[in-house]
């Protein structure tokens, strides 16, 4: 049995978490993590306030919360040696270096999108910008719900990385400049907030006479908790190290 607690599990994200995990065969959420309790909360399990404060054995801890939380919640997950999955968005380079520092003493699985297909259009648009060269121009354009806080989006920021892998760019934020023709090696990233988009994202090529679009639409928060769940099974048993989408998915296809 893969025991699980869940950091953030009163927000929406905690709630697809209850659910999937409850038709998983093999995994069972023994306490859940949030600051903010509810009055009257009961879900089936007890909730604590810190992950400090939780007595039960466990195996994986799967954080959706707030960027500011991570660093004291992997301090906790080090204390009690367990494996964490961090879908949390938002986290600056600052927390990406506490979680690879956090691997050497615990299994700690990171992704900006813990969506499959946004982690396969990852590798779509690499292969894209290596067949197609410098003579198409790249842009990102990310849509997200009005009350999305970072931007752009972590996604965005990781599509680009997976860019700038086969092709050296030079990233440009919104594009403000009135009278600035684009430059050889831009990559232009933009975002959009409004109304209940659960995500989407653009990336387009524009060469001088045709235009190749890749996109991947978000229609529901349920795909985020599904990826995380499976990176859960993924954690369980590893050893002590940093894993991504891409070392689970190598051992799938």
């Amino acid at each position: 049995m893969n025991r699980i607690i869940i950091n953030g599990c009163c927000g929406r994200m905690g709630r697809f978490l209850m659910d999937m995990i409850g038709e998983t065969e093999g995994m069972q959420v023994v306490a859940g993590i949030d600051p903010f309790i509810p009055e009257g909360t009961d879900f089936g399990f007890p909730v604590y306030t810190s992950l400090d404060k939780a007595i039960e054995e466990a195996d994986v801890v799967i954080d959706f919360s707030i960027a500011s939380g991570v660093p004291s919640l992997l301090e906790s997950v080090k204390k009690k040696g367990l494996g964490i999955v961090v879908a949390t968005t938002g986290l600056d380079e600052d927390t990406r270096q506490l979680l690879r520092e956090a691997s050497k003493s615990v299994p700690v699985f990171f992704s900006a999108n813990m969506s499959l297909g946004i982690n396969l259009l990852k590798e779509l648009i690499k292969k894209t910008a290596e067949v197609l060269g410098k003579d198409y121009d790249v842009e990102i354009i990310e849509k997200h719900h009005k009350m999305k806080k970072d931007a752009p989006s972590g996604t965005a920021l990781a599509l680009a990385d997976a860019l700038r892998e086969v092709r050296d760019f030079q990233y440009v934020y919104g594009r403000k400049e009135t009278e600035k023709a684009r430059a050889e090696g831009e990559l232009g990233i933009h975002a959009f907030r409004g109304g209940s988009i659960v995500g989407e994202h653009e990336v387009i090529f524009a060469g001088s006479n045709e235009v190749i679009e890749i996109t991947h639409k978000a229609y529901s928060r349920e795909l985020f908790a599904r990826g995380a769940v499976r990176a859960a099974g993924y954690l369980k048993g590893k050893a002590p190290g940093f894993y991504s989408m891409e070392d689970m998915l190598s051992g799938e296809f």
